[in-house]
C-alpha cells in the first residue's frame, strides 16, 4: 500500500454515447467552435431495450465475488502509471424491497414502481435544498488540512436501478480497509458510514463498518477544532463529538465524529474527519454512506483543501450502460479544451454549486427569457446550483413554461401521451426504432453553450414506450441542474480558481 506518493491516479470513464454532445464557447479559451445541428435523433427502441436487459443478481450469491473476483483484478495499471477499478453495476447487488429474489428480470411494475419512487424522492430533495438556501449558514470558514495527497480517482456507479437518483464509488473504510459502496453528493458536506454497534440501520449491500476493528479509527472530542468546524453538531455523547443530519426525503443519520483512514484504489488518506452512524435512516439503496463534495470545509474536498486545489472531476455513468463513469482528484483531473464557466458563491448555501446560466435553447432558437430568471441575487435568492444528489432540472416556473413549450412546438409530429408523476410533457413513442427531436441547450454566462445529447433530456419512464421531458419548474426561484442531465458528460470543478468545465469529451 503506497501512502500519499502516487502520480496523479486517473479513473478513465468508459460510458460510452451514440448520441452527440457539443460544448462550444465564444472566447479565445475554447480550442473549437462546435456547429449546433437543429435536430438529433433518439433511439427509442435502444433505450427500451435496455431496461428490459437490466438483471438482479438472486439472494444468498456471493457479494464479494460480485465485486472483486479476487485482489489481483480489483484495478490495473497501463503505460502511463494510471490505475482502473474494475467494479460490476449495483444492479448485480440485491438489496431493498423493490426486488423478488425468485426472479431474475425486472418487470415492467417493478420498472414503473421504482421510477415513481425515485420522483418521489427528487421532489423532497428539491424541496430540502430550497429549505437550506432559505436557512443562513452558520460556518463556512476552511481549515487546512494535516496531511497531503496526491491526485486519485475511482470509478461513479449508477444507482439508477436502484430506484435511486444517486451515484456510487467504492472506497476502502479504515485500516485494514474495508470496502464499501459509498453514494456521492456534491450538494452535501459529510462523510459518513453506518457503525456497529448499529441501534437502528437500513439495509446495506457490505457489512456493517465496525470501528474496533479498525486501528486508525479515531473518536473527536468535543473539545476538538474539527467539532467545531461541525455544522450538524448535535452535542456530546460520553466526552465525544456529536452530529445529526437530516435529509430531505426522510433519511437522516446521527452518531459520532471521528477521524478515520480512507483508501481510493491505491491512494490512502488519513485522518478524514467522517461520521460513524449508529442511528441511520435511509433511502441510499445498499450504500453504506455517504461521500459528501460540497463546498463546505467538513466535505471531503473541503477537507483535502490546498492539497488538490478543491479540484476534481466527475463523469456520471449514463442509465442503463453497463460500464462505469468516473470521479477524481487533484489538478491533473482537469482537463485541457474544457468550456469553463465561473462559479458563483452564496453565503447563504456555501455547500452548493452555483453557476451563471443566461438562456435555454430548443432546436438551435433561444427561448426568449430574461437571463434574470436565472440570476443569484445579493440577498442569496434565486441562482442555478449543479447538484448530483437532484436527478431532474428545475426551472423556475416561468422559464419551464416558456422552454417547454418551445419544446412542444418542434415536436408537434410526435404522439402526445398523458404526463406521468412530476413530467407534464409526454410523448408515445412505442413502435418508433428511433425519433428526430430539437436539440435542447444551456446558453451560460459569457458566452458557452452545452447542447444535450437527446437521452438526457427525452426519457423513458415505462416499457411501453413512453417518454417524457425530463425537466419540471421549480417551487422557488432556484434552479437546479441534475444529474439525468449531467450524465455522460465530463464535468469539472477549480476550486482554487472558481470555475466549473464542461467536457471537451464525453465519457
Amino acid at each position: 500500500m503506497v501512502l500519499l506518493s502516487l502520480p496523479s491516479l486517473v479513473v478513465v470513464a468508459a460510458v460510452l454515447l451514440n448520441l452527440f454532445t457539443a460544448a462550444s464557447t465564444t472566447t479565445a479559451a475554447s480550442a473549437a467552435t462546435t456547429v449546433h445541428a437543429d435536430f438529433q435523433h433518439l433511439k427509442v427502441r435502444e433505450a427500451i431495450d435496455t431496461m428490459t436487459k437490466i438483471r438482479v443478481a438472486k439472494t444468498g450469491e456471493n457479494h464479494d465475488e460480485l465485486v472483486f473476483q479476487g485482489k489481483d483484478q480489483r484495478h490495473s495499471s497501463d503505460a502511463s502509471g494510471k490505475w482502473k477499478l474494475k467494479l460490476l453495476h449495483r444492479d448485480k447487488i440485491p438489496v431493498g424491497d423493490d426486488y423478488s429474489s425468485n426472479n431474475n428480470n425486472i418487470t415492467n411494475w417493478d420498472y414503473h414502481h421504482r421510477f415513481n419512487k425515485r420522483m418521489k424522492r427528487d421532489v423532497k430533495r428539491v424541496g430540502a435544498l430550497i429549505g437550506r438556501v432559505s436557512t443562513s449558514a452558520t460556518n463556512a470558514a476552511t481549515a487546512s488540512s494535516n496531511y497531503e495527497v496526491a491526485d486519485f480517482g475511482l470509478d461513479v456507479i449508477s444507482g439508477m436501478e436502484q430506484g435511486s437518483g444517486e451515484y456510487f464509488v467504492r472506497i476502502g473504510v479504515g485500516s485494514p480497509p474495508r470496502s464499501q459502496y459509498m453514494v456521492i453528493d456534491s450538494g452535501s458536506d459529510i462523510v459518513w458510514v453506518q457503525c456497529q454497534p448499529c441501534n437502528q440501520c437500513y439495509r446495506q449491500s457490505d457489512p456493517v463498518f465496525d470501528p474496533a476493528s479498525s486501528v486508525s479509527f479515531s473518536g473527536v472530542s468535543c473539545a476538538s477544532s474539527v467539532c467545531d468546524r461541525l455544522l450538524e453538531n448535535a452535542g456530546c455523547h460520553a466526552g465525544r463529538c456529536r452530529y445529526e443530519v437530516q435529509y430531505g426525503d426522510g433519511s437522516y443519520t446521527k452518531g459520532t465524529l471521528a477521524l478515520e483512514t480512507l483508501t481510493f484504489d491505491q491512494t490512502t488518506v488519513r485522518n478524514v474527519a467522517i461520521g460513524c452512524g449508529h442511528r441511520n435512516r435511509g433511502m441510499f439503496i445498499g450504500a453504506a454512506g455517504l461521500l459528501g463534495l460540497g463546498g463546505g470545509s467538513m466535505s471531503f474536498v473541503g477537507q483535502l483543501g490546498g492539497q488538490t486545489g478543491g479540484a476534481f472531476a466527475y463523469c456520471l455513468v449514463s442509465r442503463g450502460i453497463e460500464s462505469t463513469g468516473s470521479l477524481e482528484f487533484g489538478r491533473a483531473a482537469l482537463p485541457v479544451g474544457a468550456a469553463w464557466v465561473p462559479l458563483l458563491r452564496n453565503p447563504r448555501a456555501p455547500s452548493f454549486y452555483y453557476i451563471g446560466l443566461a438562456g435555454l435553447g430548443v432546436g438551435g432558437i433561444r427561448v426568449p427569457i430574461p437571463e434574470s430568471v436565472f440570476q443569484l441575487t445579493e440577498l442569496g435568492d434565486g441562482g442555478v446550483v449543479m447538484d448530483t444528489g437532484t436527478a431532474v432540472t428545475r426551472l423556475p416556473t416561468a422559464a419551464y413554461v416558456a422552454f417547454r413549450d418551445a419544446f412542444i412546438t418542434q415536436t408537434a409530429s410526435l404522439p402526445r401521451s398523458p404526463g406521468v408523476s412530476i413530467f407534464d410533457t409526454c410523448y408515445d413513442l412505442n413502435g418508433f426504432v428511433s425519433v428526430r427531436v430539437p436539440t435542447v441547450s444551456f446558453y451560460f454566462s459569457g458566452g458557452p453553450i452545452l447542447t444535450l445529447p437527446a437521452r438526457n433530456f427525452l426519457i423513458p419512464v415505462n416499457e411501453s414506450g413512453t417518454f417524457c421531458f425530463a425537466f419540471a419548474p421549480s417551487p422557488s426561484g432556484l434552479s437546479i441542474i441534475g444529474n439525468i442531465q449531467q450524465e455522460g458528460i465530463q464535468i469539472s470543478f477549480d476550486g482554487a480558481n472558481g470555475f466549473v468545465g464542461f467536457g471537451p469529451n464525453v465519457c
